[in-house]
C-alpha cells in the first residue's frame, strides 16, 4: 500500500447548544478532517479514506490549531511511504505521531477506511470479519439548569430515546435535581452517570445513595474519580452493585491493566481518540471480553464520520453493553452522509465498504 495523497482541514460544526460537563464547554466541534488517498499497487486500486481527529479541550490536550499542525508535518512523512500489513501501518504512525494520540487517531481512521475500500469490505469485517449491525444509543444531556435538562431528556425522549447519558459533577445538589426532574417527565428513563473525573469517593457515593432512594434507574457510572486515582475508583466500585466504567483512566492497554489489577472499575469505555485509533481501542475492548467486563463505546463531541468509525469497532466486537454514539444528534449541521441510518436511537449501520461515509456536495 502506498499514500498518494495525506491532508487535514478544519471540521468545525456548530453545536445546538452548548455542551458542558464537569471540565469544560464547548460551542462547536473542535477537529481536524483527514483526507487520504491510499494505492494498491499490486492490483492497481485506489481508495479515498476519511477520519476525524476530534479534540475537547481541556479533556484533550490538544486544541484545533495543534491538530493541524500536528497532521501537517505528519503529511511530509506519510505521502509516498508503504506498509504492507496492519503492524507496518501501526510502527508507521507511531514513529510520525508519538504520543499525540488524537492526530494519530484521524490518520488511522482515514488509512483503514481507505484501506478497506480497496479490500471491498465494511471496516468491521476488514478488522474482524463481523458484519455491520444495529446499535441502540444512548442521548447525552449536558450539564446546565436542572429544569432545562429535564425539558431536554422529555424532547429527546419524543424522538425516541429512553435511556440517557447525564453530565453530572458540577454541583450535587443539582445533580440529583436534574435527574430527578428527568425521571418525572420521562416514564421508564435509564441512567448512565457521567462525573467526567470529577468526585470524591464520598461525593459519588453520595450521588448513587440518592438514585437508590429516589428509585432511578441507573445502568452504570462513568468515571466517578479522578484519572489517577485507581484507589478512590476502586472503593466507589466496591460499594456499589452497578458497573462502573473507566473512561479518562483508561488510554492505552497498559493503562487497564492497571485498572484490571486494582479492581478499579467493573466496565471500560473506548474512544478512539484518546486510545490513538481504531486497532488500540479494539485491543481493548478485545481485553475487555476477555476478562468479562462490560463495554462502551464513545467519543468526543464528533460528527457523523467519528460516530460511523467507532461504531465500527462496536460491530468489530460483536456489539457493546453500553453504545454511546450520540454527538452527531447534538450539532446543528452534518457534512456527511453515509454511515448509518438512525431511527431514534437505533443506529443501523451500513453495508458499504469502509465506513460508508462521504461529504456532502
Amino acid at each position: 500500500m502506498r499514500i498518494e495523497r495525506f491532508e487535514a482541514t478544519p471540521l468545525s460544526v456548530p453545536l445546538i447548544e452548548p455542551f458542558v460537563i464537569a471540565s469544560g464547554r464547548i460551542a462547536c466541534t473542535r477537529a481536524a478532517l483527514v483526507r487520504v488517498t491510499l494505492v494498491d499497487e499490486s492490483r492497481d486500486v485506489r481508495a479515498e479514506g476519511l477520519g476525524e481527529a476530534a479534540a475537547l479541550p481541556p479533556v484533550t490536550a490538544e486544541d484545533q490549531p495543534q491538530l493541524l499542525a500536528q497532521l501537517g508535518d505528519a503529511a511530509a512523512q506519510l505521502v509516498g511511504a508503504t506498509f504492507d500489513d496492519l503492524d507496518a501501518l501501526t510502527a508507521m504512525l507511531d514513529g510520525c505521531f508519538g504520543n499525540a494520540s488524537v492526530s494519530r487517531a484521524g490518520a488511522e481512521c482515514a488509512l483503514l477506511d481507505a484501506w478497506s475500500r480497496t479490500a471491498n469490505v465494511p471496516m468491521c469485517t476488514f478488522l474482524t470479519g463481523q458484519q455491520p449491525r444495529c446499535l441502540v444509543t444512548d442521548i447525552t444531556v449536558p450539564i446546565g439548569d436542572p429544569r432545562h435538562m429535564a425539558n431536554l431528556a422529555a424532547a429527546w425522549s419524543a424522538q425516541g430515546f429512553d435511556t440517557f447519558k447525564v453530565k453530572i459533577g458540577k454541583s450535587i445538589d443539582d445533580d440529583i435535581s436534574a435527574l430527578t426532574l428527568i425521571a418525572e417527565r420521562v416514564e421508564r428513563a435509564r441512567f448512565r452517570l457521567d462525573a467526567n473525573a470529577a468526585f470524591s469517593v464520598d461525593e459519588a457515593l453520595r450521588v448513587l445513595e440518592a438514585c437508590q432512594r429516589a428509585s432511578l434507574a441507573v445502568e452504570c457510572f462513568e468515571q466517578p474519580c479522578a484519572r489517577g486515582d485507581l484507589v478512590g475508583m476502586a472503593k466507589v466500585t466496591a460499594a456499589t452493585t452497578i458497573p462502573v466504567v473507566a473512561d479518562e483512566s483508561v488510554c492505552t492497554l497498559v493503562d487497564f491493566e492497571r485498572v484490571i489489577e486494582a479492581r478499579a472499575a467493573s466496565g471500560v469505555n473506548l474512544k478512539l481518540v484518546k486510545s490513538g485509533g481504531l486497532l488500540a481501542a479494539l485491543a481493548i475492548g478485545q481485553r475487555a471480553r476477555e476478562v468479562g467486563m462490560p463495554i462502551m463505546c464513545g467519543a468526543m463531541v464528533e460528527t457523523r464520520l467519528g460516530m460511523s468509525a467507532m461504531g465500527h469497532v462496536a460491530c468489530a466486537l460483536g456489539g457493546v453493553d453500553f453504545p454511546d454514539l450520540d454527538t452527531a444528534f447534538l450539532l446543528a449541521g452534518d457534512p456527511f452522509e453515509g454511515g448509518y441510518q438512525a431511527q431514534g436511537a437505533a443506529l443501523t449501520f451500513l453495508s458499504e465498504v469502509g465506513l460508508g461515509v462521504s461529504l456532502k456536495g
